[in-house]
């Protein structure tokens, strides 16, 4: 095995250098020689070091003894970036973002928020270290502001993206569960058109927020996800993931899962348009309600599972041991400050 190097000089002057890791070998009595592999795009101290190699290939120890310096240098890093890549391919997102450039930078961002939960800066500097235009196959590079107007780009494609994921996940029966609830997230800035000053979850007063919708399957698996404005109700936003379910995804028979503080009458009424069921719990006046009227006995609220049908709607009932310790609990805590505080009164 042996290494050649051929320069060629064209008409104009110009040189074309061809380097070739070949071996011989004799069929019969005929010398022949086959290539093994073209290193005309290695580096000079790769070709150097390749030749090094053959040339004590009878005692590779003698490697070891060299005054040779051997310079050692990390390269971008690989593993990490092309496992999430892979699995977004796998999963649909890659075809919904779309082969071009703001497909790509928007497929980055999806990435280096598994990566790093980072910043748009942060994802720079991420794909710095990493090989992220090699397995993107950008052919320039980017900067946080291409980031910052990607992200334009993706709020306009959205719907589509969400619409063609939603049709890879779901390609046959569509699903008949839908799980929905909100939360909110507070900003530093004041220049965001739908920040306003709202019920405040993360506890940080005097900041502005937004508030956010997300629709998931039975699986848990997120469908579509909704922002609004910060003083923006729960159930307020509960109409919009409805219409979105009943005409973007084509849903028809679909039972709705929300808490008590979500789904209310008029969300009940959204549902009914669009022949859509639900699951919520009742309370605690409504429950009242229903016995008052005759329609529920304590004696239904047992540990067995109890179930009564009123005016179309079925109710399943059942008491719940542990919940009926802590408000035992709740009420000896009560009473207990009650008779501190009147003995504090009778000295």
């Amino acid at each position: 095995m042996y290494i050649t190097e051929t320069i060629i000089q064209s008409a104009r002057g110009k040189e074309y250098r061809t380097v070739l890791l070949r071996r011989s070998y004799r069929v019969g009595r005929q010398v022949k020689n086959d290539t093994l592999a073209n290193l005309s795009h290695c580096q000079p101290e790769e070709i150097a070091a390749l030749r090094l190699a053959l040339k004590h290939k009878g005692d590779l120890s003698v490697l070891g003894t060299l005054r040779e310096s051997v310079d050692l240098q990390e390269g971008p890093s690989v593993g990490a970036a092309w496992t999430v890549y892979a699995v977004a391919r796998r999963v649909g997102i890659i075809a919904a973002l779309g082969t071009g450039r703001p497909g790509k930078l928007a497929l980055w961002q999806v990435m280096a928020r598994v990566l790093d939960q980072g910043s748009r800066l942060s994802a720079v500097r991420l794909a710095q270290h990493t090989a992220a235009t090699d397995i993107l196959g950008l052919r320039q590079g980017f900067d946080e502001n291409d980031l910052y107007d990607n992200l334009a780009w993706l709020a306009d494609k959205q719907k589509a993206i969400e619409r063609q994921l939603f049709r890879a996940r779901c390609p046959g029966v569509k699903p008949e569960l839908f799980l929905y609830d909100v939360t909110s997230s507070y900003f530093e800035g004041s220049h965001n058109v739908l920040a306003a000053w709202g019920y405040n979850r993360d506890k940080k007063n005097g900041k502005k927020q937004v508030v956010l919708g997300l629709l998931c399957d039975a699986q848990g698996d997120p469908v579509t996800v909704e922002v609004f404005t910060g003083n923006t109700s729960d159930p307020a936003t509960m109409a919009s993931a409805v219409r979105r379910a009943a005409q973007d995804f084509g849903c028809q028979r679909v039972t709705w899962v929300g808490d008590r503080g979500m789904i209310k009458s008029a969300q009940i009424a959204d549902l009914h348009e669009q022949k859509f069921y639900y699951i919520t719990a009742i309370t605690k006046p409504q429950i009242e309600t229903l016995l008052k009227a005759g329609s529920l006995q304590m004696s239904l609220f047992d540990e067995k599972v109890g179930e009564v049908a009123v005016d179309g709607v079925r109710y399943v009932l059942r008491r719940n041991p542990q919940r009926a310790d802590e408000m035992a609990r709740t009420r000896q805590g009560k009473q207990a400050s009650l008779e501190k505080w009147r003995h504090s009164k009778n000295i």
